[in-house]
């Protein structure tokens, strides 16, 4: 059976594309095809007229795939700024239905799906809607990735208590550092209040690393709730 699963995080600069460009290779490495999506990516750098996005191509590259960069990212915008006020900018209207037929065709092709959000739960994509609402639209689970930092349990709370209200079904939690958690005193109880308070599944810690560096051995751990 194809698995398929929306990343979003608690903030920006959480560890998203890290944490999803770590499965998609982990799991690539396991022999899984993998297939990836970043829908909407703004801050996209202009080079010899072209817009680069770079989470995307990151994505791409960790799975391998020979997937259309069009396929996998629909939408890109140069401004560093919400997806609807760049799209409003550029004059263009996010449609979800260009995005779900782009992931329905790469779900064909791969065993496994990982959809990478932008920002939050609730960052804007259109004037009306939201990434909460395209979660829903494409039908899959959520993964939230949180940084795992003092005011941790606030940002993760807000977010699955939102989740739950419109109905997303949540496959877990993925705390990830992504700056050195030196002398932070609040990361040793992050998972257990985190599931207790919420009865959502810690995934997943994950320490601070360098991203040039390989994942860390924490993502062997995390590979087996996706087999």
């Amino acid at each position: 059976m194809r698995q398929a699963y929306f990343i979003t995080g608690t903030d920006t600069n959480v560890g998203k594309t890290f944490v999803t460009a770590s499965l998609a290779k982990g799991l690539r490495a396991k022999g899984h095809s993998v297939g990836v999506m970043k829908p909407v990516e703004t801050g996209c750098e202009i080079k010899d007229g072209r817009l680069i996005p770079h989470d995307a191509l990151a994505l791409k590259d960790a799975a391998g795939c020979l997937d259309q960069l069009d396929a996998i990212n629909p939408y890109r915008f140069p401004p560093p700024i919400s997806p609807n006020i760049a799209a409003r900018l550029e004059g263009v209207e996010i449609d979800f239905s260009k995005i779900d037929a782009h992931f329905r065709e790469l779900q064909r092709l791969h065993d496994i799906m990982f959809v990478e959000g932008a920002g939050g739960l609730l960052v804007p994509l259109t004037e009306t809607e939201t990434i909460a609402d395209l979660v829903l639209f494409l039908g899959i689970p959520l993964v939230i990735v949180a940084a795992s930092r003092l005011g941790v349990l606030n940002h993760t709370l807000l977010t699955i208590e939102s989740a739950k209200m419109k109905g997303i079904e949540i496959k877990g939690v993925i705390l990830n550092a992504p700056k050195p958690q030196d002398g932070d005193q609040s990361v040793i109880f992050h998972k257990a209040e985190l599931e207790r308070l919420t009865g959502v599944a810690c995934l997943a810690e994950i320490p601070f690393t360098d991203a040039k560096k390989e994942a860390p051995e924490s993502i062997e751990g995390l590979l087996r709730a996706f087999l």
